[in-house]
């Protein structure tokens, strides 16, 4: 009895200081694998939102922005689509020797303003050119907050190429030093990550190994990137792993809160950066 008890103790001590990380939600690619050869190759991609990463049990990734591209640069179809209670799923047909990109990227503008006395929303679909008149005249306590993210995963087939890489100078994107599609244990990859096609100094880097589920221990490694918007990563282990750069979070409103020329301000910018990375072992 006095075992059991000791052990119920530090079974509730655990799941304590597994409480913080548990509550994040994160949203994740996970390929069937990221390098392949062959001539007539498919990739299989589950995509969804938990708490445990690559472990469905909190929501779907909805597919409706997922897109794939060649290695050529031509975007390629996504096959035997699927969004189940807890994970969407879906295919691509690797028919081009060479590294391919699937993933995301989500711009979205969001707000409130202060009209009578009572607290009203942007309208979806809001832009920075439309914000103007999108908010009426009088107007106070204007709130806005533009989100760019992007979700993107790189799969290979045969030897890796660059290509695909070409920045589109929005939001946080990657350029490889290493390339993600060749990542060994025990080894240091660097990487280079640009925001809005500069260098982004400063930016916090987290990585976190998959797995989470059967551990009780996150393994979170904590990084920033460097003045040239580089980062080196030393893999402690072969696996998937989860990496999320963003940009710090911006404080609620902007300088010209509750004044009447607010609808014309600039709105607070947040823009985040999610890859899913396999590493082999040595």
């Amino acid at each position: 009895m006095k075992k059991l008890l000791v052990r119920t103790i530090a079974a509730v001590a655990l799941s304590a200081s597994l409480a913080t990380p548990a509550l994040a939600h994160r949203q994740w690619m996970l390929p069937s694998a990221t390098t392949f050869s062959g001539d007539d190759v498919w990739v299989t991609v589950d995509a969804a939102v938990s708490n445990d990463l690559f472990y469905f049990e909190h929501r779907p990734l909805r597919l409706d922005n997922v897109k794939a591209w060649a290695p050529d640069g031509s975007e390629v179809p996504l096959e035997h689509q699927s969004t189940a209670q807890y994970r969407s799923t879906f295919d691509v047909h690797l028919v081009q020797k060479g590294t391919y990109r699937i993933g995301s990227a989500n711009d979205m503008l969001m707000g409130s303003y202060v009209l009578n006395g009572k607290t009203e929303r942007l309208p979806r679909g809001t832009t920075k050119e439309t914000l103007a008149k999108a908010i009426p005249a009088g107007a106070t306590n204007v709130q806005t907050s533009e989100s760019t993210n992007r979700n993107e995963l790189y799969v290979t087939v045969g030897e890796p190429t660059a290509a695909i890489f070409k920045p589109a100078s929005k939001g946080i994107e990657l350029v490889p030093v290493t390339h993600p599609n060749d990542l060994v244990a025990g080894e240091a990859a660097t990487f280079q990550f640009l925001l809005d096609g500069k260098p982004a100094a400063d930016l916090p880097v987290t990585v976190i190994p998959g797995g989470i589920r059967y551990r009780d221990q996150l393994n979170q490694m904590d990084l920033k990137t460097g003045a040239d918007g580089k980062v080196s990563i030393t893999w402690p282990a072969a696996g998937m792993y989860w990496v999320n750069v963003t940009t710090p979070r911006p404080a609620r409103g902007n300088a010209e809160e509750g004044k009447a020329s607010a609808p014309t301000a600039m709105p607070a910018r947040r823009a985040s950066y999610v890859t899913t990375l396999e590493v082999m072992a040595p």
